[in-house]
């Protein structure tokens, strides 16, 4: 199953993506690099414009544009995936696409906004005064949560149980967005807020294992949900079954990506840095689960989930190690070269330099953006069909 959903019913949306009736020459990865031209030079030119601390005209950098960014990605997963686009669809493309992108630059920059200057005018916990934008990473720090309650409803559960009892869109994207409010909402006020809270005496972790832990989740549901066909959850029969044991198995499963990535995180970023990082260190399975994350969604979207055409086994395999090895180099090109160089970011320990939960989240949402919303406009002449297998 794939991250992307195919909307409209305009050309480009007749065939499922990255197809074109009546060829059978392969062209998937040419179709895959150039996506990835268009999304890289859309990102790199409105950081320099919103975000970059040298070129911007604005003292967005990191906050509260990652702040707004976060809510940004959380607004294409209510509009894209619980409800589908619904409406949206109905709009032809490139305007579609222009649509998207408004509404969610409007939601962000609203919510933003108003939980920072309103809610914090109440609660100074997330009042935009704080030193270093801490309001605004602690209203944002909720989206976390969300990136796994309302992505696993979609990927894994198949919006069960709204289609089982007949429902419809809108009205099944709005009952899951109603419905994992609370539980999202929930772990927030439990795991999220105390450590940035300026009331809170105590707290159950710090805010850098509640990164690194919560976002290893959303990995495993990203994972398990597109990348391996929603294997092995599917197994266990669909509906509720699966559901269950796609809640319990991801938490289980993202608690050990979560063990495996801190030590992996210590050997890639080195002794130095790690010694001047400190406790810092257990956000870094985030910053690396980010980078693994972008390409498991670019590589469902604009690559099309490849392979297709082996064994079931081989084929999920081969999508795990590439999309794990392409994070794994995304990571390291980031913090060594890019964020300083490319993207002006400040120093962070040792030879680091930026935050992976900015950027890379950047691209994030220009593929969602590009590929899903505008889906890949300009790019119909290099969709290729492959010739059907037996």
């Amino acid at each position: 199953m794939e991250f992307s959903i195919t909307v409209g019913k305009d050309a480009d949306a007749e065939v499922p993506l990255g197809r074109v009736p009546g060829t059978t020459r392969t062209r998937w990865f040419l179709y895959g690099i150039s996506n990835l031209g268009v999304v890289v030079v859309l990102a790199l030119a409105s950081w320099y414009l919103l975000a970059d601390p040298v070129t911007s005209p604005w003292a967005f950098y990191p906050l509260p544009f990652n702040a707004a960014l976060f809510w940004a990605i959380l607004f294409i997963v209510f509009i894209g995936f619980n409800t589908e686009f619904w409406g949206i669809d109905r709009i032809p493309q490139p305007l579609r696409g222009f649509v998207i992108i408004c509404a969610t630059t409007v939601f962000a920059v609203v919510v933003t906004w108003v939980l920072a200057n309103v809610l914090g005018h109440f609660y100074p916990s997330f009042a935009a005064s704080r030193d270093g934008g801490l309001g605004y990473f602690a209203s944002a720090l909720f989206v976390l949560f969300g990136f796994a309650t309302w992505v696993m409803v979609v990927l894994n559960w198949m919006h069960w149980p709204w289609t089982k009892l007949g429902m419809k869109q809108p009205l099944i994207g709005l009952c899951e967005i109603a419905s994992m409010m609370v539980p999202t909402l929930a772990l927030y006020l439990v795991f999220g807020l105390p450590p940035v809270s300026e009331s809170a005496t105590t707290s159950l972790m710090s805010v850098d294992t509640v990164l690194g832990w919560f976002y290893s989740i959303v990995v495993a549901v990203i994972l398990t949900g597109q990348t391996l066909d929603n294997w092995p959850w599917r197994l266990f029969g669909g509906g509720g079954r699966t559901a269950l044991a796609s809640l319990i198995g991801n938490v289980l499963f993202g608690t050990v990506i979560y063990f495996l990535m801190v030590p992996l995180s210590k050997v890639l970023v080195g002794s130095a840095a790690v010694h001047e990082l400190g406790g810092a260190i257990n956000q870094f399975p985030a910053q690396i689960g980010v980078c693994w994350a972008f390409w498991m969604i670019f590589w469902a979207n604009a690559f099309g989930n490849k392979p297709t055409g082996f064994g079931a086994a081989a084929n999920l395999t081969v999508r795990t190690l590439v999309t794990f090895t392409l994070g794994i180099a995304t990571f390291l090109g980031y913090y060594y070269f890019a964020a300083e160089h490319i993207l002006h970011e400040p120093m962070v320990a040792g030879a680091l330099y930026g935050n992976a939960l900015g950027f890379i989240d950047w691209l994030v949402l220009w593929t969602l953006f590009y590929v899903v919303g505008f889906q890949s406009f300009g790019l119909g002449p290099l969709r290729s069909i492959e010739p059907s297998r037996g």
